[in-house]
């Protein structure tokens, strides 16, 4: 069965990698010999020996599945496509294909075109590959589906389709897409169902705070620490929309209790320091960011802030040292991007 939660991976598995042999277990009864080389890796070798297959009349089975398959995991989706195309005209009843080839697709871009191709194999063998019923839903997203898209995930997650559970989650799923407005009508939608939903208000705290809506992010996050008193990502992003709206001592009293509740988390730690400084008090921030530093000495920002904590209490040559540190990284990130 095709792994396809290849598709959604920031970086691609190497040849040597698991994936290959998933792809290809369908055709174990075929091409053997090739299956083995794809199987260790040798994507090359298995190549050359499917192009002598693909000039023979009439072709074997499997053979165009499986050379898209290699053009699949090398990244080069257009002939992959080609292939795929070749092989379900050669075999229509080729679910494989029909699902790989849909993928291919929504990496290409083509989420509208991708669509039909997963439904027909979703419908037949999505009860073995969870990854692609969430490309499904995914693509259904991108072409602004949206209840197509909510009754996938509800059932995935064993949630009733209406209810308000469903609605939040397909909030968190476009916010994660990028459709900040359709999330926050969806995570609103949540709210109508069931007033008391948990994160619901988070979510739409969130999506004020990236729009810097400092007020309605403090309205949305206040409601949430209501309802859900014990979590300390909720105290952070509150802490984080009172420093933004200059309510500095609210800040930090919040921050304090994300602190408590998430000791291992840098974030509150971060956000101290910079309300501190804000507050005139370096000495105090100097604690929080070194903390922070200590947990997680490649952050940058937290190297920027330990530089202006250090100057802030005369401590000129250790916030040089911090800001050549910090300039350093950023200078590392741009040579790698």
């Amino acid at each position: 069965m095709m792994l396809c939660v290849l598709a959604l991976a920031a970086t691609q598995s190497s040849p040597g990698q698991q994936p290959v042999a998933h792809l290809i277990a369908h055709d174990k009864q075929q091409l053997p010999e090739i299956q083995q080389l794809l199987a260790h890796g040798q994507l090359k070798e298995a190549e050359v020996k499917l192009n002598e297959l693909s000039a023979q009349h009439p072709e074997p089975a499997g053979t165009e599945r499986l050379l898209g398959t290699i053009h699949y995991q090398r990244n080069n989706f257009a002939a992959a496509d080609a292939a795929l195309g070749r092989a379900i005209d050669q075999d229509n009843n080729d679910l494989d294909a029909v699902q790989l080839r849909g993928v291919t697709l929504y990496r290409m871009g083509k989420a509208a075109e991708a669509i039909p191709l997963l439904e027909r194999s979703n419908s037949a063998i999505a009860a073995a590959n969870s990854d692609s019923t969430y490309v499904l839903a995914v693509c259904y997203m991108d072409v602004h589906r949206y209840e197509d898209a909510r009754r996938i995930f509800a059932k995935q997650y064993k949630l009733a389709p209406s209810s308000a559970g469903a609605y939040l989650f397909l909030a968190r799923m476009l916010l994660r897409r990028n459709y900040p407005m359709e999330a926050a009508q969806m995570a609103e939608k949540a709210l109508l169902l069931d007033p008391r939903l948990p994160l619901a208000h988070l979510l739409l705290g969130q999506i004020a705070l990236s729009k810097s809506e400092q007020d309605n992010a403090v309205i949305q996050l206040e409601a949430e620490r209501k309802i859900n008193p014990m979590d300390g990502e909720v105290y952070e992003r509150l802490g984080d929309a009172y420093l933004r709206a200059s309510r500095f001592e609210e800040a930090q009293q919040t921050l304090d209790c994300a602190v408590l509740l998430e000791p291992n988390a840098t974030g509150p730690y971060i956000l101290l320091g910079q309300v501190l400084l804000k507050r005139e008090d370096p000495a105090t921030a100097l604690n929080y960011l070194l903390r922070a530093e200590k947990m997680d000495p490649g952050n940058h920002l937290t190297h920027v802030l330990l530089g202006q904590a250090y100057r802030a209490a005369g401590r000129k040559e250790d916030a040089t040292r911090e800001y050549k540190t910090a300039e350093a990284m950023q200078n590392s990130t741009v040579d790698q991007n």
